[in-house]
């Protein structure tokens, strides 16, 4: 419990590290937002009146503390396109998290069969075509791997309609179906990465002592890698599938503009293009608190696997 409270802590710290970094270079970068949003129309009567009424007369840190109490209570602020911060990303986050879920889900499905198969079969001609095969797809781009996933299966096969993404809303069956195709896309040279990783911390674990000797006196080989191996190389693994779980969510932001999909990256491209700083800085944060919850995870999960790590027990 004292392990969980620190890394617990540790994340509280890291996101208000974030959260004070990202407000406070947009407010550079932003320059005056009133000027921009009042534009030929600016007179230095109505800029003072617009920022007087959107809050930026207000001293930094005061504004940071008023942006940061609503953003934990889900009130990030309003958009400068117009309505509330909280209702974009409400109708865009549901996507790009179910489809990094998927993706992941995906990735953990093929790579750890297909990692521990690589290790307990294959003579040198198998081994070749494995290494070549898993090279070529770690070098696909998910980008490029989704106009053929989109160019085969929509407008060929015409097993889903390329940009007539449902919605949630409308057809939960349907829209999963939909993120199938680019949830695959994600996934596979995740997948190739996986298997690579799974494989090389395994058979570095099996050439210890250990594990000879457990062979030597006659225990099946395939016994003593599920019952004892596998165990002893899952910290690696574990830590590794944490920075997947990071880079599905960016590579997520390219592969929804090729399937047309309503999520986080067109919002935040959109925003970007736009200069709607608020929805950036929003969409940042939650970026970032992502990759936080996948690396604080990663760590409880390896301390549990392995209660050495982090310490002595307490």
């Amino acid at each position: 419990m004292k392990y969980a409270a620190k890394k617990l802590a540790a994340l509280l710290a890291t996101m208000l590290a974030v959260s004070f970094l990202a407000f406070a270079a947009f407010q550079v970068v932003a320059g005056d937002p009133a000027t921009d949003r009042l534009g030929t129309e600016a007179t230095p009567q109505r800029v003072a009146e617009l920022r007087h009424e959107m809050g930026l007369d207000r001293p930094f840190l005061v504004q940071y503390g008023s942006w940061l109490g609503g953003f934990v209570t889900g009130d990030p602020g309003q958009s400068y396109s117009g309505g509330p911060v909280a209702d974009l990303l409400s109708a865009r986050l549901p996507v790009t998290l179910a489809l990094s879920l998927m993706a992941f889900a995906l990735t953990l499905a093929l790579a750890l069969p297909l990692g521990l198969r690589s290790v307990r079969r294959g003579g040198r001609l198998e081994v070749a075509v494995n290494t070549v095969a898993n090279q070529f797809l770690m070098a696909l781009p998910p980008f490029f791997t989704g106009i053929l996933l989109t160019w085969l299966f929509s407008i060929l096969l015409h097993w889903f309609r390329h940009g007539a993404f449902p919605g949630f809303s409308a057809d939960v069956g349907g829209s999963l179906w939909y993120l199938l195709f680019p949830a695959v896309a994600l996934a596979i040279p995740r997948v190739a990465q996986t298997v690579r990783m799974l494989r090389s911390t395994v058979l570095a674990e099996m050439d210890k002592d250990y594990v000879r000797t457990a062979i030597a006196r006659g225990n099946d080989r395939s016994g003593v890698l599920y019952r004892h191996v596998l165990k002893n190389s899952l910290v690696p693994v574990v830590t590794f599938l944490a920075q997947t779980m990071a880079e599905i969510v960016a590579g997520s932001i390219v592969v929804e503009q090729v399937f047309n999909l309503p999520g986080l990256g067109r919002l935040l491209l959109t925003s970007i293009s736009g200069r709607d700083y608020p929805t950036v800085q929003a969409i940042v944060v939650i970026l970032a608190l992502w990759v936080v919850l996948a690396n604080t995870a990663a760590d409880l999960i390896n301390r549990f696997i392995d209660p050495r790590l982090g310490g002595a027990r307490t």
